[in-house]
């Protein structure tokens, strides 16, 4: 894919840059960063702006404040950890923008760097507001975007602010397209895995119809097996799942082949670090149990799986990872995927690269793993990202 990456920018000294990045990271309930993946995955970028005498403005959302101003959701201390690792002063302002903001912003000296407040509190920014847009955009000189998370939004942010400004992919945005776009454009190693957790059908749909006639198999946990498992005719209990999907989920099992849900599972009655679980054939299942991860025989069958593959693509954990007795099934297959060492691996989303860290394994165990969760998934099912196409070459 021909995209303008920051290595294509003319002229950075001295130019005021709006840098989107995608530090949409869990917080624990203390309001301390859980996971800075995301943060630490965007330092090469600003690091490499600011050594060249950019003007950064760095501008991100933080969850779903829904166009209002709410204090969980400021990007105050996410500012105060970015200083850290960047060793110098992020000042962060208190609101998105207004007059003030855009004098000081004017005032900024050769490789400063601020923060605009969470640009999701504006209700412009998930609108794509043109008012808002242009205003934004009227901050900067140059557009340049490191938030492959949010590259599926047609934000005002992601991509509105390129219709007045000149745009170019981040280094994480162009290692992110670099790493996922041959699997859409060669042929992959075979066999070819495709592993899905998580608790919908409706975020994985698309790509699972993508790679119908391409994936060898199609490894299901999670609440989104809860799902197809109730499709099948199975008592789920009380488990988390979509009843009103059984359709959908019928249509993509007769059209899949190897397409593999867990024979047997853990159930508890309750979610809880103590709580007592089970691992029983689904067959068991009765009416007040909760399916919270795929049973033992299941994951070692994955695993066999993703020992034996030449190519394993995993999106949303396989269990409550977050507790620890319901944790086997991502932990069997995580560390199944990361001994085999001549697999292509990618992973995508933040539960599954937060899974992966609980367990202290090193995402540097696989081949790449993704900043995206929705991004990654639309990206693979072939879609057009809007974050994405702003950088193509005309």
């Amino acid at each position: 894919m021909d995209i303008r990456t920051l290595k294509d920018i003319p002229e950075i000294k001295g130019k005021r840059i709006i840098v989107r990045v995608d530090y949409n990271v869990p917080l624990q309930k203390d309001g301390e960063i859980q996971d800075d993946t995301r943060i630490v995955e965007s330092l090469d970028t600003i690091k490499y702006l600011l050594e060249k005498g950019g003007r950064l403005i760095i501008v991100s959302h933080l969850g779903r404040p829904d166009g209002q101003y709410k204090e969980e959701f400021r990007l105050t201390r996410v500012a105060q950890y970015l200083g850290k690792l960047l060793n110098q002063n992020v000042k962060k302002f208190d609101l998105v923008l207004n007059d003030q903001i855009k004098s000081e912003i004017d005032g900024m000296q050769d490789s400063e760097i601020v923060m605009l407040e969470n640009v999701r509190f504006h209700p412009g920014e998930e609108s794509c507001d043109p008012k808002f847009t242009k205003e934004l955009a009227g901050i900067g000189d140059i557009f340049v975007s490191d938030a492959f998370g949010a590259a599926h939004r047609k934000h005002a942010s992601t991509a509105g602010i390129a219709q007045y400004l000149p745009a170019y992919a981040g280094l994480l945005m162009e290692k992110e397209i670099k790493a996922l776009s041959p699997l859409m454009e060669d042929e992959p190693k075979r066999p070819l895995t495709m592993i899905f957790g998580g608790a919908k059908i409706d975020t994985k749909i698309d790509v699972i119809k993508n790679f119908l006639e391409k994936a060898d198999y199609f490894l299901i946990g999670g609440g989104l097996a809860n799902t197809f498992l109730s499709a099948k005719g199975y008592n789920v209990g009380k488990s988390l799942y979509e009843a009103e999907k059984s359709e959908l989920a019928n249509e993509i099992m007769e059209k899949a082949e190897n397409f593999i849900l867990p024979h047997d599972v853990v159930v508890a009655e309750e979610i809880s670090e103590t709580a007592k679980a089970e691992n029983i054939s689904i067959e068991k299942v009765e009416n007040e149990m909760k399916i919270l991860d795929i049973g033992m025989e299941s994951a070692e069958k994955f695993a066999k799986i993703v020992h034996d593959s030449g190519t394993i693509i995993w999106n949303g954990p396989l269990g409550l990872y977050e507790f620890t007795p319901f944790q086997n099934g991502s932990r069997t297959v995580a560390k199944a995927l990361a001994a085999n060492k001549n697999a292509t691996s990618i992973i995508g989303g933040g539960d599954t690269i937060d899974s992966i860290k609980r367990f202290n394994i090193s995402p540097d165990q696989f081949t790449h793993v993704s900043t995206g969760g929705g991004a990654c998934i639309e990206f693979l099912a072939g879609k057009s990202l809007p974050g994405i196409e702003i950088f193509k070459s005309s």
